[in-house]
């Protein structure tokens, strides 16, 4: 044996022993995915992604071996819409990046040059399962801006992330319409709301067609933001309460063939079958809060599960800060309690949301080659008392 290839078995074996495999056995295994609930199953995973998932003992030892002693290891869950790291925890203005209410249409904004990795708020929703969120600007323009899927690991926002950008900010309803009457001026109404909209999308199509033509054009970051919205390369995740606000939402969303999400859709429920005609996906939540605004009238818990019995793609969502993201688990026990069947109910946390995101190739389920993004609980983790005993983010333990 060569001196070179020895040299070279000895970088091999180094790299390798930097990986460390993890196995947690005698599980309830509820992997989302086409393989079920597996009873008394193990998972095998490390930095590199999900290696096994099968029933009964491991056939051979890991590293690090968790006995979950009859708990329940889940997918991480999911918040696909939130503000996590835009607004300082328990600090005011100084912290507060999530509305740029100078102007109602603000597409060139980017999450990513706001989020603060470091608020305590991520550490809290790893302590509740939440391994992966979606945030972003608030609903206080017309367009607000650009929204990002990232991991809540991390010291640094660009190691972070999972996708981005995701998703454009749009809001229709009372926000905008409360925050510029008080400015007086437009939109103060449901129809200048929607007008500066369309005017934006229409304004962004023409400069891409220009672009297209090879002509000489000025440069508009607005327009520039836009354009991949337009080529539905990221969603158009459209704030909507009232259900002539969702029907705005599609109607808009048809005229400029966007790929649209409809966020909260609180009166979905009122409109489930239209929905389902429309192949519309909703993000549903904050479950817990009060009818704080006329447009929450007819909030009810129940919405995710009569959205998902009529099959409406339906993801529950916490839209942290306003329910801090821990609780995105007890939303979801909250819906099967209202009526949600409990399988859809983790789902809607899990394998759901990343659907609805286009990441479900990457996340959301237990599935040899994903990321290892998962946890531990010690029951069902849609039951009120459930806790988290372990969890990891892309194969190391956070917790």
């Amino acid at each position: 044996m060569s001196r070179r290839f020895c040299v070279f078995l000895k970088k091999i074996k180094r790299i390798k022993e930097s990986i460390v495999t993890n196995i947690i056995y005698n599980a309830h295994v509820l992997t989302c995915a086409e393989a079920g609930r597996i009873e008394n199953g193990y998972v095998e995973f490390s930095e590199k992604g999900i290696i096994s998932v099968k029933s009964g003992m491991p056939e051979h030892t890991a590293d690090v071996m968790l006995d979950a002693q009859g708990g329940f290891v889940v997918p991480g869950f999911i918040d696909a819409h939130s503000h996590i790291g835009m607004s300082g925890d328990g600090v005011g203005f100084e912290s507060d990046e999530t509305n740029e209410i100078t102007d109602p249409i603000t597409p060139q904004l980017r999450a990513i040059d706001a989020l603060n990795p470091r608020d305590r708020c991520f550490t809290e929703a790893l302590d509740g399962g939440v391994t992966a969120a979606a945030t972003g600007p608030g609903s206080a323009n017309g367009i607000g801006g650009q929204f990002a899927l990232v991991s809540m690991s991390g010291e640094r926002i660009d190691d972070m992330i999972i996708k981005a950008p995701l998703a454009m900010k749009f809001a229709l309803g009372e926000n905008p319409k409360v925050c510029y009457h008080s400015k007086n001026r437009a939109p103060e109404t449901r129809m200048a709301t929607a007008a500066v909209i369309r005017a934006a999308l229409e304004k962004a199509r023409r400069y891409k067609a220009q672009l297209e033509a090879g002509k000489d054009v000025t440069y508009d970051d607005k327009c520039e933001a836009l354009i991949a919205v337009l080529d539905r390369k990221i969603q158009a995740h459209i704030h909507c309460h009232r259900a002539d606000d969702i029907f705005t939402a599609i109607r808009i969303a048809k005229e400029f063939s966007l790929d649209y999400v409809i966020v909260h859709g609180t009166e979905g429920h009122l409109a489930a079958q239209e929905l389902k005609k429309e192949g519309a996906r909703v993000l549903s939540g904050p479950l817990v809060g009060s009818r704080c605004k006329p447009e929450l009238t007819n909030f009810t818990a129940a919405a995710p599960g009569i959205l998902a019995a009529a099959g409406v793609e339906t993801a529950i969502i916490t839209d942290a800060p306003e329910l801090p993201q821990q609780y995105l688990a007890l939303s979801a026990a909250i819906a099967v309690r209202e009526g949600m069947d409990e399988d859809s109910a983790l789902r809607s946390i899990t394998s759901t949301p990343a659907h609805i995101l286009g990441v479900d190739g990457i996340i959301g389920s237990l599935e040899n080659g994903k990321r290892a993004d998962l946890s531990l609980f010690d029951r069902h983790p849609v039951e009120l008392m459930a806790r988290t005993r372990a969890v990891f983010v892309n194969g190391k333990r956070e917790k």
